[in-house]
């Protein structure tokens, strides 16, 4: 059979199979515009918050102005009680409870530290980590200004008192993400990852659950055929989408391009393999979601590598999501050069080479029983 029949029938396959079709091509376009929707403000703003002041004193009502008009926070009821505020949570009428506790005045007045009581859902961390912001923020302004007061009441200047009340001065410049956002911060690396996924399940059911024997030729094809679909979607999404989300793109068209095809080539082998080494078509699915959550834990974005187990480390290691995203987030989103995602780049390569002999190995064992006569 030419070449050109391979590639047409290879189409077709791909064409009649409306699973892979719409992994591949529907979960790509729908991911695009499904996963950037919650980061589409950057950062989570005006989170509700009850408030429980057993202090009622002049300075917790301060404290509360001040915690009100955060960017972060919003107080929008007030209980009297624990139990109160705690079926106000539990109702979904607030995201967080604050508790002010009783003599918070006082403590303040005697140099002492009042503890303030913050209670939310960990499950939802966005949301958690930007009222206890917000909370500290104004809970840091208050003691700073206390500070002041004592100072200048020992006989400091104002100006002197103003400008030493801390013995740190903090200037905090964003390196890489200038908005502090989570857009240009985690949507890249979520996009490769879906990438990664989508492809391994696509090329993964059309190899497996068939007992027939299947060709070098044939493999080369559906290998190249999904090279050209993925380098399309790559494009897709770090251009298209990227300039339609604002995400900003510091590394040259050319290396994006020579990094997502060391990528997109080790990914396919992989996905071929599991698909060679799958019997039914409905367990490529499964074995790829299950391995979903470990693999974009343990690809360095979400928690850095250097502070994960290193078994973790070595296993993620044989899985291409890992020098992926690590060698695009250093190249697009850090400004790296290329020759700083050299072991990356090193990694993929050795990926793409292993996993290729082992299908090519899975692919003559497969052979061998038809290619034996009997004596």
């Amino acid at each position: 059979m030419s070449w050109a029949n391979l590639w047409i029938r290879e189409w077709q396959s791909l064409r009649h199979h409306s699973v892979a079709l719409l992994t591949i091509f529907g979960g790509t376009l729908f991911y695009s515009f499904l996963y950037p929707l919650p980061y589409q403000n950057e950062v989570p703003l005006e989170q509700t918050i009850t408030v429980v002041n057993m202090d009622k004193s002049a300075a917790s009502y301060e404290l509360e102005r001040w915690i009100d008009a955060t960017p972060q926070v919003k107080i929008t009821s007030r209980a009297g009680s624990v139990e109160e505020s705690k079926q106000q949570f539990l109702d979904k009428q607030v995201s967080g409870i604050l508790v002010i506790p009783e003599h918070f005045y006082r403590d303040l007045l005697l140099g002492k530290s009042p503890t303030l009581s913050l209670a939310g859902d960990g499950a939802y961390f966005l949301v958690y980590g930007t009222i206890a912001e917000g909370v500290s923020l104004a809970a840091g302004t208050m003691a700073a200004k206390v500070k002041i007061a004592r100072l200048i009441i020992e006989g400091e200047s104002r100006v002197s008192a103003t400008s030493h009340y801390s013995s740190l001065s903090l200037n905090v410049k964003p390196t890489f993400n200038s908005e502090m956002g989570y857009l240009n911060y985690v949507v890249p690396s979520i996009f490769l990852f879906i990438l990664h996924q989508t492809l391994l399940i696509g090329i993964g059911i059309l190899g497996a659950g068939g007992s027939r024997v299947t060709s070098f030729p044939k493999l080369l094809v559906r290998y190249l055929n999904f090279m050209g679909i993925y380098l399309f979607l790559f494009m897709y999404y770090f251009g298209l989408s990227f300039e339609q989300l604002g995400i900003h793109r510091q590394a040259e068209w050319w290396q994006m391009l020579m990094i997502a095809a060391l990528f997109i080539s080790s990914t396919s082998l992989l996905g071929m393999v599991i698909g060679e080494m799958i019997p039914h078509r409905e367990l490529v699915t499964a074995s790829v979601l299950i391995i979903s959550m470990p693999l974009i834990f343990s690809a360095g974005f979400i928690w850095p590598i250097e502070s994960l187990p290193a078994p973790v480390v070595w296993l993620s290691n044989l899985v291409p999501s890992t020098p992926g995203i690590q060698a695009f987030m250093k190249l697009n989103q850090q400004g790296a050069p290329l020759s700083g995602i050299y072991p990356e780049i090193e990694l993929l390569i050795w990926q793409a080479l292993g996993w290729g002999v082992i299908l090519f190995g899975l692919t003559l064992r497969k052979k061998a029983p038809r290619d034996c006569t009997p004596a």
